[in-house]
């Protein structure tokens, strides 16, 4: 019989099903959480919200435990990689909210169109004001998604029963799925450029902190309307206040904000915005989903099942041999993802010398590694095929005898849009990842840590200029290494100990031997 820790109230039907299933349920008092990690020893899952934060220290205390489930999408409040280093899977419910944050977001988007929060504080403190609420009508009008997955595609689904032209942008995102879908798909500046509504529907990660900053909400057309319902975090809210006191933007709408709750209420409490407090999931319909979501997911990974929506599931069952070649696989995949320019179609995981038992493992850890820095932790190890299916990515696997250089080794070929990028590499004594094809070109290197890859002419002085112009910004160069095609063609890959600002790269790229920079993060 399982003992499972609740730690955060959620809905009565998932405590129902957990009950049901024999397991011993406890729910935490107030009292009791103030010494959590007094109690949770002797349980085997933990349930929490977003009121508990599952800190490395936390789980050290959780000596039997064996999963914490997320009732919910994100996994902020939980150290992921302390879970993962002490073998505890962490699981949650991504989709349960779906439906309920793709409704909020269109509430918003009314409520901002029509001026209904102003009109109801109006009314309801006794003045009766109909000229001075004008709004504005979505029929006719552009609305740009950014971030097309669940939910952007639902919001898409009800912007044109308002008969809305919808744009799009996702990384991955393939043309032939945007037609199907009776979408336009287009850049992020060009998105941003052409809606009279923008919508963003991104997760949090390194690459989308502040994606859209004062320079992309200059891009917006004036007198366009903002609508964040996805992550806080993702919008420079500094830069959105002066967007609107400018008035170049008319509006915003926010359910979520970069810190949760906010210490300065001074966005909230302008006359242009519309507020609500990170409510997209509090229906009741949500709230039920998540519960029973969680604990489906708690009891399917008590009892060892792979397919649970867990963040960071090992393939425990390929044993301690194949975990080497699965964390190659992935970085392969992390790698080429990020060199990849967009409109992605096709992803094809080539294996060579490799035992059959490890195709599907590998398969999916590269398809994990090249979704995870659009998706952050939206992607796993069970929903990453999932994922790609979705956005129209087809993924083909393939094995092939060992190679003449190397007895065994991972591939991964990106292809779509028009562009392709193609990776590969292998083990260095059983353990040991390394990059050995590159772009056509014969090199190795470690995949990890901050990268900076340069294509250029070959030609005299310039790795002299690389290390100039790196080193007068301060940022060191740990190791490089070269190829070439030919005398005309070549290219390096520099291990950085800090990652390069956007201003070094523009000089980067203005060094007349440069063709391309691209600084990808392996960390």
């Amino acid at each position: 019989m399982y003992r499972i820790l609740i730690s955060d109230p959620i809905n009565e039907t998932g405590l129902e099903m957990l009950r049901a299933s024999g397991a011993e349920v406890h729910e935490v008092t107030a009292e009791e959480k103030q010494d959590l990690a007094s109690i949770l020893p002797g349980h085997d899952a933990l349930v929490v919200r977003s009121g508990t934060q599952v800190t490395a220290e936390l789980l050290a205390a959780g000596t039997d435990l064996k999963v914490v489930g997320r009732a919910g999408i994100g996994v902020d409040n939980v150290d992921v990689a302390a879970a993962t280093e002490r073998g505890i899977l962490v699981v949650n419910a991504p989709t349960a909210n779906v439906l309920s944050a793709t409704e909020h977001t269109f509430a918003l988007l009314l409520a901002l169109a029509r001026r209904v929060p102003a009109a109801h504080a109006s009314l309801s403190g006794g003045a009766w004001e109909r000229k001075k609420f004008v709004g504005v009508e979505l029929q006719g009008k552009t609305l740009g998604v950014v971030g097309f997955g669940r939910i952007g595609r639902r919001v898409a689904a009800r912007a044109r029963a308002f008969e809305m032209k919808v744009l799009a942008y996702d990384p991955f995102l393939d043309p032939a799925v945007a037609e199907r879908l009776d979408v336009e798909m287009g850049s992020l500046d060009e998105v941003l450029a052409g809606a009279d509504f923008v919508t963003l529907h991104t997760p949090l990660t390194d690459e989308t902190r502040n994606l859209v900053d004062a320079g992309k909400l200059a891009l917006m057309k004036q007198g366009a309307m903002l609508i964040n319902c996805g992550r806080g975090g993702v919008v420079d809210e500094a830069a959105l206040a002066e967007a609107l006191d400018s008035g170049h933007l008319a509006g915003a709408a926010l359910d979520v904000f970069a810190q949760e709750p906010p210490e300065d209420y001074s966005l909230m409490a302008h006359p242009k915005v519309v507020v609500t407090p990170h409510i997209g999931a509090q229906t009741h319909e949500a709230q039920t989903r998540i519960a029973t979501q969680t604990a489906e997911m708690v009891l399917a990974a008590l009892d060892g099942s792979l397919s649970v929506t867990a963040v960071n599931l090992p393939f425990s069952s390929t044993g301690s041999r194949g975990e080497p070649f699965i964390a190659l696989a992935e970085q392969i995949g992390r790698l080429a993802g990020q060199l990849f320019p967009g409109g992605l179609s096709k992803v094809e995981v080539s294996l060579w010398g490799i035992d059959d038992a490890l195709r599907r493992p590998l398969g999916v850890a590269a398809v994990k590694g090249v979704l995870t820095p659009v998706m952050g932790d939206g992607v796993n190890y069970v929903n990453a095929e999932g994922a790609a299916k979705s956005r129209g990515v087809e993924v083909v696997s393939s094995q092939h005898n060992a190679t003449a250089d190397y007895p065994q080794m991972v591939g991964v070929r990106l292809t779509g849009g028009g562009g392709e990028v193609e990776v590969a590499g292998t083990l260095v004594g059983e353990h040991n990842p390394r990059v050995v094809r590159f772009a056509g070109f014969r090199l190795e290197f470690r995949p990890a840590g901050v990268l900076l890859v340069v294509r250029n002419l070959d030609v005299p002085g310039v790795v002299g200029k690389l290390g100039t112009l790196l080193g007068e910004a301060g940022v060191n160069i740990a190791d490089i290494h070269l190829a070439r095609h030919d005398e005309s063609d070549a290219l390096a890959v520099l291990r950085l100990d800090s990652r390069p600002g956007v201003a070094v790269l523009e000089r980067l790229l203005g060094l007349d031997e440069v063709q391309e920079a691209r600084v990808v993060d392996l960390t």
